[in-house]
């Protein structure tokens, strides 16, 4: 009895080993698409343009600004953040972008893994300070200015993919 999982796995054997990991090219153009996508999606929400991507409004600055050189840590651990504010956020919109966030940052961690990279845990992440405090006062404010941002550190984002991350 006890050698049957294992007949079963020899069995098994030839065809496990011919499983091929992932080529890290389809795995960047995957994040790159994402990226592009997100991007557009950003672009559909009309007032997200009204705001400077640049301008410094008082209270919101828990919202990562642009990071000129990204490693794949600093990509997930803003990704997270974004994440987050997007998801206390009212739904309109955001649940999508909220959606192709948590997909991007499984792509960064894909891309990572493939590197040999450990990312830090961020599912743990803090919650954000004064959040809701902010979100009460200034909702308007806070979606514009979070999603400007995001459409500037997804552009960085994909700048980098092209040069390719350190981890």
């Amino acid at each position: 009895m006890r050698w049957r999982p294992l007949c079963q796995l020899l069995c098994l054997w030839p065809y496990l080993s011919y499983v091929q990991p992932m080529p890290i090219q389809k795995v960047q153009d995957d994040t790159k698409t994402l990226i592009k996508t997100i991007v557009t999606r950003i672009n559909d929400i009309s007032h997200s343009q009204s705001v400077s991507s640049k301008q410094r409004v008082t209270g919101l600055d828990f919202i990562p600004g642009f990071h000129p050189i990204l490693s794949l840590s600093k990509m997930d651990q803003t990704l997270a953040i974004y994440q987050q504010i997007f998801t206390s956020l009212p739904p309109h919109n955001m649940v999508q972008i909220s959606n192709d966030l948590e997909n991007l940052r499984d792509l960064v961690h894909l891309l990572a893994s493939t590197k040999s990279c450990p990312l830090p845990q961020t599912s743990g992440l803090q919650k954000l300070e004064n959040l809701d405090g902010v979100m009460e006062a200034s909702l308007y404010s806070t979606e514009v200015v979070a999603l400007s941002r995001l459409q500037g550190s997804l552009q960085d984002m994909l700048q980098q993919l092209d040069v390719g991350p350190g981890c």
